[in-house]
Order: C-alpha cells, then sequence, then structure tokens
C-alpha cells in the first residue's frame, strides 16, 4: 500500500511526476505535480485517465457528473476525448507492448462502448491476434454496425497467418517432390540441387572456383490419387479460442487439397456443422460460440455417422481432453473406432506457439486406447497429417 510518506520520501522532479501519472488526477492535492506535467505527460495522464476512470466508476470513487469531471481538468482538454481518438492517441504514446495490454484492457476488462458499437473504433484496433480473441468473446455484445469492421480485422490476421504456413502447410500433404516434372513454384522445399548443379556446370568459374548459378530447378509434388476423409472435430469451449482460430485456418487449407474432403464440427455438450463454411476462417470464426460444457464421447459419436470408408478416414479432435461428462462413452467410442481402422488424431492444443494444456489422464487413457495425442503448431500438424495418411 502506497502512502503519503513514501512519496514525499522519495526525490522530487521526475520520481513525484511518476507517482502524479501512476495516481492519477486524485493526487493532484497530494503532490503538487501537475503543473510540472509537460504537454506530453499531459497527453499520457489524459490517455490513462480516459481507460482507468472505468475502474474509478466501477469502485464507486468517480460520479456521473460531467461538469465536475470537466471543472477539475481546468480545460486541459482541447477537444472531446472518444474512445477513437484514444486508440489513435494512444497508440503514438505508449510502447506497441503496452499500448496492446491496454487495448486488451479496454475490451475486455471495461467494454468500452465506442470499441463495441463504432466501426471506426474497431478499425483502430491493433490487427493481432489478441485482438481477434477479445472480439470473439464479446461477439453478441456487438452491434451490428461493427461486424463488417470486425470481420475486416479477422481477415488480416487469417491472411498474415496464412502467408506464413500456407505452402509449407500445402506441401507437406500434398506429397514428396516428383522428379521427373519440373515446377514454376520457386519454393526451398522443391529445390533440385542435384539437377541444378548438372545443369549449370558449364557455368563453373576458374577464377573463382564457384559454379555460377543462372538457373535453378524446381521440381512439382506428387499428388494423391486415393480420396481420404479428414473429420476435424473441435472443442469450442472457452479455454480452446486460440486453437479454434488456428484450426479454422488449417481447415481452409485442407479444402485447397485435391482428393481430400474435409468435415468440420466445433462442439461442448452439442455440435455443430461447419463444413459448408470450411473454406472461410473469418465466416468459421464469426460462427463459433466460445463457452459451455465439453461432451467429446458425443462430438465423436456424431462424426462416426459421417465415416464412409473407415480405413481412409482420419478423425482430428482438437481439444484440451477435460470431459464434462462420464468417460465411459468416450472411451468406447475411441476404441470402436480404433478396431474400424479409423485413424485418430488428438491435438492437445493448435496454437502456434504449441503451448500444451490437456487433461494428462484422460489423454494418456486416449492414447492407451488408440488415439495418437501431440501438441503441434499448424505447420508440424500437416506433416504428422501427411505421415499418417501415407
Amino acid at each position: 500500500m502506497i502512502n503519503d510518506k513514501q512519496i514525499k520520501n522519495s526525490k522530487t522532479g521526475e520520481q513525484v511526476k511518476r507517482w502524479r501519472l501512476i495516481l492519477g488526477q486524485y493526487a493532484d492535492e497530494h503532490l503538487n505535480a501537475n503543473d510540472n506535467l509537460g504537454l506530453y505527460d499531459k497527453q499520457i495522464d489524459q490517455a490513462l485517465d480516459y481507460l482507468y476512470q472505468h475502474e474509478y466508476r466501477s469502485r464507486g470513487l468517480l460520479t456521473e457528473d460531467k461538469n465536475d469531471s470537466e471543472s477539475r481538468r481546468g480545460g486541459n482538454q482541447s477537444s472531446a476525448y472518444n474512445t477513437v481518438n484514444w486508440l489513435r492517441q494512444s497508440r503514438k504514446l505508449f510502447p506497441k507492448s503496452t499500448f496492446e495490454r491496454m487495448q486488451n484492457q479496454a475490451i475486455e476488462r471495461y467494454q468500452l462502448e465506442g470499441i463495441l458499437n463504432d466501426p471506426n473504433a474497431v478499425k483502430e484496433l491493433q490487427p493481432n491476434f489478441n485482438s481477434v480473441r477479445l472480439l470473439m468473446s464479446l461477439r453478441g455484445k456487438l452491434s451490428n454496425s461493427v461486424q463488417n469492421e470486425v470481420k475486416a480485422l479477422i481477415r488480416k490476421v487469417v491472411d498474415e497467418i496464412l502467408k506464413k504456413i500456407q505452402m509449407n502447410f500445402i506441401n507437406a500433404m500434398t506429397g514428396k517432390k516428383n522428379r521427373f516434372r519440373r515446377s514454376l513454384i520457386k519454393n526451398n522445399q522443391n529445390f533440385d540441387w542435384r539437377a541444378t548443379i548438372k545443369a549449370n556446370l558449364k557455368n563453373f568459374d576458374q577464377n573463382k572456383q564457384q559454379i555460377i548459378i543462372e538457373k535453378a530447378i524446381f521440381n512439382s509434388r506428387a499428388n494423391r490419387q486415393l480420396p481420404w476423409d479428414i473429420i476435424l472435430c473441435v472443442d469450442q469451449s472457452g479455454s480452446m479460442d486460440s486453437s479454434i482460430f488456428y484450426s479454422a485456418v488449417c481447415a481452409s487449407i485442407i479444402t485447397q487439397l485435391p482428393a481430400v474432403r474435409l468435415h468440420l464440427f466445433v462442439f461442448d455438450t452439442q455440435v455443430v456443422d461447419l463444413t459448408h463454411l470450411a473454406s472461410d476462417p473469418v465466416e468459421i470464426l464469426m460462427t463459433v460460440q466460445l463457452g459451455g460444457g465439453t461432451n467429446i464421447g458425443y462430438a465423436l459419436n456424431y462424426a462416426e455417422q459421417k465415416i464412409i470408408n473407415p480405413s481412409r478416414t482420419v478423425m482430428v479432435v482438437v481439444s484440451d481432453f477435460y470431459e464434462g461428462v462420464n468417460l465411459t462413452n468416450l472411451y468406447n467410442t475411441v476404441t470402436r473406432l480404433n478396431a474400424n481402422r479409423v485413424k485418430m488424431l488428438g491435438l492437445a492444443a493448435l496454437d502456434y506457439s504449441a503451448t500444451p494444456v490437456y487433461d494428462l489422464q484422460v489423454s494418456q487413457e486416449l492414447a492407451n486406447r488408440g488415439m495418437e495425442i501431440a501438441a503441434l503448431t499448424p505447420e508440424h500438424f500437416a506433416t504428422w497429417l501427411a505421415e499418417v495418411m501415407k
């Protein structure tokens, strides 16, 4: 607990000014520091006050009397401050990591009305995973006028992730290199170094003792011809937001693969079939309902009905495996699917950082009954899926 004596015993000048910014306008009469704040400091103070006045109000420390608040400010505010201005100003005033933390608190903790109802405020949000996660959790409170801007923000983040993983994901899934066919796609995984050296031997530089590569040769990749069914079952309980995000991205990539049919289900205690949206990760993220209980066994029973050729089916379960009902049905279903030669993969996390948070006891029992369990990034997941489908 900070008291007046501790503050007075601290060095004057810069330290007093820091205490003033930490404690806010209510410390004015004790610190007498407000007059020493420069323009830059006053802008920081204004940004902090705009956000944390919501904390004061929730604790009954701030009245709703707008005139009283303005009189305390003494005319320091040159214009009306709103959420859009606050976002723009704060982005300039604070380091990126600090701003993102403040932005997250604005949405998640204080649910600033401007962000939830003003399309321009959504445009000002930092397009990152945290923004997507927070907006998804508050989707039911968003006004209709901001829906398009929310979709646009999610699209930016999704497209950025797709740029990073799409090519490697597709290469891992579409088979080995075909040395008898050349490719115009210049990808390091397709690079044929033997053929490249052979084709450029005539360009050997005697002085440098090097081969000058004028033409690099790349192989195409052999497409799989026999069809596979991939059934992707994604847990949409509240703790699975990051996994849902990457599952949606991966699903959109899988729909582009040849000779692969994808079924996409999200579940809590019920199952929702999103197969018709699988090619559009943004629509998936706008549709899922985070929260609720967990009934993995019920989801697998539902998915089992979609199996046509068990030996050509891969069932992928993305979950933390904290089953919310009796485990008997889940264990029996996994045992039955394994006996029918269905390949089962359990992803404890589909997060790009691959942080594993899952029920070890349940996942171990599922592994004993034939489900392979792992915590992988999307690219490693693609490699794993390709190995299973060989």
